[in-house]
């Protein structure tokens, strides 16, 4: 079978969820299949020499890339149904899309898509003008129907889809996401550690939050809830780190940072290169993830990974990712998660509970070997792993 694949998600040439995603899980389906052909299609006017050498050192893979202007393609995929992937593709026997995007494919080929969430369909005034806009264009409700098999990333995520876009149950297989690069292997009293903290200038105590950082993630009521535990709590004095990328709207964020008494304490960091990542992750004292909305999640897994005290919303797909050695909090109830900080920072058991869990349950939890397994279930008409 020769099976077609949108790279299009790595054109920007960053490194958020999606493009994690699409990478390990590509990696690992060319790893456990290399009986079916894959052919990546590819297009980006500036990025077109992009790296795919971990692709295509598979001699069943090969890309497929062009340089038309996206807006130019995107606009005959939306208005004409033209150029068809799958024959730009050389002709395929199934398409895969990891993510939502224009797309027009013939009639026969089927499609088989992975849905990360439906925030922009729940949450719209948390995404700009220009994403909100995209999103309307891409019509994803029609992408959906579309669609012959979705791969859903949590059970909460299917759910979503079942009842916000009426896609029959049977339609739609549930495969956790695997692991990140993210391999919990250091600890507090490395050597290496010294020289991330000293180039981030970071504190040594101090509450972490890692993601892209904008107000959907709920920053601003993070970084309430720390001055209020701050003024309560006098005596204990974390700073706060905001790691992680640029979202939008991120002025509302810094506004109240600035606007914060305890401003001082808050640190955004941004453009942190994956090395870089665990250590944070080591070099902190507990990790808030109070999030309105997830598909997935994946700094609360890396988080668990490395043994950290973690606090978390208990709302969507949370409660999937990580179960155990966690303070689950209503995003909207600022006085929870002041509560939950106070405990992790006066009861030292729930610290120590963190350090001593088993991780291997974890890994085999979430695999991309795994996940591989479900893609090939699906592509050949079976379910997922869940």
């Amino acid at each position: 079978m020769k099976i077609g694949i949108d790279a299009r998600c790595f054109a920007q040439g960053k490194r958020t969820g999606v493009e994690e995603y699409a990478q390990k899980l590509l990696e690992a389906i060319f790893r456990n299949d290399p009986h079916n052909e894959y052919v990546l299609f590819f297009n980006a006017l500036r990025h077109k020499n992009s790296d795919f050498s971990w692709a295509t050192i598979f001699p069943h893979v090969s890309v497929v890339s062009f340089a038309i202007p996206n807006k130019f393609l995107n606009l005959s995929l939306w208005l004409l149904q033209y150029p068809k992937i799958d024959r730009l593709c050389g002709g395929v026997d199934l398409f895969f899309m990891p993510n939502s995007n224009f797309i027009s494919l013939s009639r026969d080929v089927p499609l088989v898509l992975t849905v990360h969430d439906l925030s922009f369909a729940h949450y719209k005034r948390t995404f700009s003008y220009k994403r909100r806009l995209w999103h309307y264009f891409v019509n994803p409700r029609k992408l959906v129907a579309r669609a012959t098999h979705i791969m859903a990333v949590s059970a909460y995520t299917k759910e979503d889809l079942c009842k916000t876009y009426g896609k029959k149950k049977e339609m739609v297989a549930v495969s956790l996401n695997g692991t990140t690069s993210i391999k919990g292997l250091l600890n507090r009293n490395d050597i290496e550690l010294i020289d991330v903290k000293r180039k981030y200038n970071l504190p040594y105590n101090f509450i972490l939050y890692f993601g892209t950082i904008e107000p959907r993630k709920n920053i601003v009521g993070l970084v309430r809830a720390y001055e209020i535990f701050r003024k309560k709590n006098p005596h204990i004095t974390p700073h706060l780190v905001l790691a992680g990328s640029r979202g939008w709207n991120m002025h509302t964020i810094e506004y109240a940072i600035a606007s914060s008494c305890f401003s001082a304490d808050i640190h955004v960091i941004t453009d942190i290169p994956e090395e870089d990542k665990e250590a944070f992750y080591a070099l902190a004292t507990v990790f808030v993830y109070p999030s309105f909305f997830e598909g997935f999640g994946f700094p609360p897994l890396e988080a668990a990974l490395c043994k950290k005290p973690i606090i978390m919303s208990h709302t969507t797909s949370m409660p999937e990712v990580v179960e155990e050695g966690v303070i689950m909090i209503d995003p909207y109830r600022t006085e929870e998660l002041v509560a939950a900080l106070h405990a992790v920072f006066t009861q030292k058991e729930f610290t120590q509970y963190s350090e001593k869990s088993n991780t291997a349950t974890l890994r085999h939890k979430f695999s991309w070997d795994r996940n591989a397994r479900d893609f090939l279930r699906v592509c050949y008409g079976g379910g997922g792993s869940t």
